[in-house]
């Protein structure tokens, strides 16, 4: 008993050994030792009052402020915001082993940066918003080859950008932003990274291609800093001759000019018979031809009309029809000058396409959800596109909304779908985004039982929800100043592209619905805050997220989806009860619970989706929080569940019953109705015939 009860408690167990073999312990240090030594190397450590002799870290009952503990041993520290100064014992820090993300944010640190590159195993490492300066050794990053995440914003550090983070595998996020590095960038370019911020520094230099696929904001404030899609242009060096043009070089130029007349007059050729194809095209579409069934996975038989001349069938107003009555009102709106009002492009990340391009698409019905209808729209040039109505955004004016939607467009991250144009109009807007075949994880949940639901195995589900956490927390990070930073998270909006990999869509929209629409609308309004006092934060959408957690490990439709509440599983209280008695195991769905293998994952799992759905805002997981838990499950491990929910930052690191709302690529039904028309069109909407 003695010995068990000194095994539970290492300080004591540390003191034995102390007096018995003291040269043994002089190289032993357990967390609790190590913390309490940096505590003391700090200059105002009152922050850290809870770290006292006597009491554990990672104590059941009690646990030391600003710690993330996995098992008893410290996995994250993080003292963000706490006024902290000193120089960090890097000694005590390096004794402990468990020790993966270290967060030191809006703190006064000062001086050269800490030798943090004898952590090896760091995953994560947040200097943002202290006062570091001076150079970073080249080579500092070398021997940090698990390092995830680097986040030294807004410091004073000088000198070049190290070059060893180029060769850093594993890198997803680099934020150097607000510093003073010089000289020009390294050959940073790893496939995995998904966030980049170099601006406001002194650097020169074309940008790497590594990170051309980054948004032009990622390199403002660097005057010198050159680029495809910076508006300083890289210039292209020509070597200088001495030698005057002779005989043979006059003779090339000839040759030049005779070929650049060839050319021309090829091209000249290429236009007109171009011309002559789309005449001969245009005298065919005369009549409103082919009906035929588009079997795509993941939509049930709807059928498709390939849209002609509008005249054609009198009466009914399609995609073409709809062209030639609204280009006539903008036409009118314009004086008869010929102007009017066209698409907003976003983002032209997937092509450039108008109004008329959309307008005179072959259409076909996705789903009638709460904020509108949706439609695939595949046009002349092959390129295909989900077209979202909103009748109900009317909370916002045309500037307003373009303002709005033009943040929104500009969100780039691999589990978020942004919006690829809009369209204003004062009784209902168009949203239009890249259409992702493989359908929603709402279908693939519940409505899919063919072969991409069978193979829907804990590894892909694991994925899914990772991708989604991730996703949420990219999108409450970068839209960090509304209320409810997505609003709208359910299963069926989230899209599975190839690989099992999620993306999130209908997000950013609850500011500009209708007050008397959002509550039927937004999945964020049926949290019990919301349900009780109308209270909403960003916690409704973790919530949101606990729901869809809880749905794919359980695969239960959850009845928080159904206005009415008929229908369903509340899948919460379902949770609860079990987890009261220990029945874990048997919540989950039987398609993945014969892996035996991750039983134990499954069910740390399934305690996270529990604690996002607390009740209680204030017990609530944060995000990030969120993200760190789900990421420490894949070492398959037997680790405790302990989280804490401490932590206001925004920015994250590592860490069929009844279906009431097919937003989009969720469930596609074939109307039951002869009625070839979707809905009555009023004098300021769109038409969209389908068949």
């Amino acid at each position: 008993m003695a010995i068990l009860f000194l095994l539970k408690r290492p300080f004591f167990l540390y003191i034995i050994l102390m007096i018995m073999f003291p040269g043994m312990v002089k190289a032993y240090m357990t967390d609790s030792d190590a913390l309490l030594r940096i505590k003391k190397s700090l200059n105002n450590p009152q922050p850290l009052d809870s770290w006292k002799l006597g009491t554990q870290p990672c104590d059941d009952v009690i646990t030391w402020v600003g710690l993330v503990c996995n098992n008893g041993i410290v996995s994250n520290l993080h003292l963000k915001s706490m006024s902290l100064s000193g120089d960090i014992d890097l000694n005590a820090l390096s004794q402990m082993p468990g020790l993966r993300i270290i967060s030191l944010e809006n703190n006064s640190f000062t001086g050269r940066i800490p030798e943090f590159n004898k952590l090896g195993s760091l995953k994560a490492l947040y200097l943002s918003m202290n006062q570091y300066s001076g150079e970073i050794p080249p080579d500092y990053f070398a021997s940090m080859t698990s390092l995830k995440k680097i986040w030294f914003d807004n410091n004073n550090f000088t000198g070049e950008i190290p070059s060893s983070i180029a060769q850093l595998p594993n890198l997803m996020e680099l934020h150097l932003e607000d510093n003073q590095f010089s000289g020009e960038i390294p050959g940073i370019g790893q496939r995995g990274l998904v966030s980049v911020n170099l601006s406001n520094n002194n650097l020169k230099g074309e940008v790497p291609m590594g990170l051309v696929r980054f948004d032009a904001a990622s390199f403002e404030g660097n005057p010198k800093l050159c680029g495809e899609k910076l508006k300083n242009k890289c210039d292209k060096k020509t070597p200088k001759s001495g030698k005057t043009v002779g005989k043979s070089s006059k003779k090339s130029l000839r040759i030049e000019y005779i070929l650049m007349v060839v050319s021309m007059i090829l091209l000249v050729l290429m236009v007109f018979g171009i011309f002559v194809l789309m005449k001969r095209r245009k005298d065919k579409s005369g009549t409103i031809g082919v009906m035929e069934k588009d079997n795509l996975e993941g939509s049930v038989g709807l059928t498709i009309c390939s849209i002609g001349k509008p005249e054609a069938i009198p009466g009914q107003q399609g995609f073409g029809a709809g062209q030639a009555s609204l280009m006539a009102k903008q036409k009118a709106a314009a004086g008869g000058g010929g102007g009017g009002v066209d698409l907003m492009l976003l983002n032209n990340t997937k092509g450039v396409f108008r109004l008329a391009d959309v307008m005179k698409a072959a259409a076909e019905v996705l789903g009638n959800g709460m904020l509108g209808s949706s439609y695939k729209a595949t046009m002349t040039n092959g390129m295909t596109v989900v077209v979202k109505r909103v009748k109900d955004m009317t909370l916002i004016d045309k500037n307003g909304f373009e303002a709005e939607m033009m943040k929104l467009g500009r969100l780039s991250h691999p589990n978020v779908l942004a919006p690829l144009a809009c369209l204003y109009r004062k009784q209902e807007k168009l949203l239009i985004y890249e259409y992702i075949p493989t359908g929603s994880l709402l279908y693939l949940l519940h409505g899919d039982r063919g072969k991409r639901h069978t193979e829907l195995s804990w590894g892909s589900r694991l994925k899914i929800i990772q991708g989604i956490a991730q996703g949420l927390g990219y999108i409450q990070n970068e839209l960090a100043t509304l209320e409810l930073p997505h609003g709208n998270l359910k299963s069926s909006n989230v899209l599975i592209g190839p690989g099992y990999q999620p993306v999130l869509m209908d997000f950013g929209l609850q500011h500009m619905v209708d007050k008397h629409h959002v509550a039927n609308a937004l999945a964020a309004y049926k949290v019990p805050e919301a349900a009780q006092n109308g209270q909403l934060s960003p916690k409704s959408d973790v919530y949101c997220l606990g729901i869809i957690i809880l749905e794919t490990l359980t695969g239960k439709f959850p009845s928080q989806y159904v206005n009415s509440g008929q229908g369903g599983t509340d899948v919460v209280q379902w949770v609860k009860s079990a987890m009261e008695e220990h029945r874990e195991v048997e919540l989950l769905d039987p398609a993945i619970s014969g892996s035996s293998k991750y039983i134990g994952e499954m069910r740390k799992l399934l305690h996270i989706g529990a604690a996002c759905t607390e009740s209680d805002p204030g017990s609530r997981l944060e995000i990030r929080d969120v993200i760190c838990s789900i990421e420490n499950l894949q070492g398959g491990e037997e680790r405790e569940i302990q989280m804490i929910s401490s932590f206001a930052d925004n920015r994250y690191d590592d860490a069929a019953s009844t279906i009431s709302d097919a937003s989009y690529l969720s469930f596609a039904v074939e109307p039951k109705t002869g009625n070839n028309e979707l809905g009555q069109r009023n004098n300021d909407s769109f038409g969209f015939r389908v068949s």
